[in-house]
């Protein structure tokens, strides 16, 4: 099997893809971007979010719990905390598996 690269990418990547694809301004892509992140932000505090044929993110409340270091087997409370749970969508996976 090959190994799989892995990368890294910032907004500042996506933006310069964008404006390649596009042709917009890099200061407008960036823009749109940074807006995308906002009102999905915004969106995602208390509700479940599905784009459609993407992927749906929903924010999840984790309770505290006691945690281990493999290392040296010290146990740590590990403080509760909100998460962010991402699920590709059926059609984005098909995609992907295409590759």
């Amino acid at each position: 099997m090959s190994e799989i690269k892995k990368i890294n990418l910032t907004k500042k990547d996506i933006s310069k893809k964008i404006n390649s694809k596009t042709g917009l301004p890099t200061l407008y892509t960036n823009k749109i971007i940074d807006d995308f992140i906002d009102i999905l932000k915004n969106l995602i505090k208390n509700k479940e979010i599905n784009i459609k044929n993407f992927a749906t993110f929903k924010a999840i409340k984790k309770n505290d719990r006691i945690g281990r270091n493999p290392k040296n087997k010290k146990s740590y409370k590990i403080n509760a905390r909100k998460s962010l749970s991402f699920i590709t969508s059926k059609k984005l996976n098909d995609k992907i598996r295409d590759l």
